[in-house]
């Protein structure tokens, strides 16, 4: 095996994770929202998302850039409401 599919067969593996991620963490937040419907809590919590945004950079350890970090966890924000729009 040459080593760019070394390294191509590693980014594969490690796209799988990140999918797999993202599957668990819909998964947790249908589950939250559920229980917030049933407790008649707002599903959405701004001040929640802050605290988030704050801890991933806080443990964001590069190469990945703090604007970088924004734009992903705004994207995965954005997708987590677009997939449970209906939970």
């Amino acid at each position: 095996m040459s080593e760019m599919e070394r390294l191509r067969e590693a980014i594969d593996a490690n796209d799988r994770v990140i999918v797999d991620a993202v599957n668990a963490r819909l998964r947790l937040v249908s589950e939250l929202w559920q229980l917030k419907r049933a407790l008649q809590v707002d599903r959405l919590d701004p001040g929640r998302e802050q605290t988030l945004r704050e801890a991933l950079a806080v443990s964001n350890t590069g190469p990945l850039s703090v604007e970088g970090l924004q734009r992903l966890i705004d994207e995965l924000l954005a997708l987590t409401k677009a997939e449970l729009r209906d939970v």
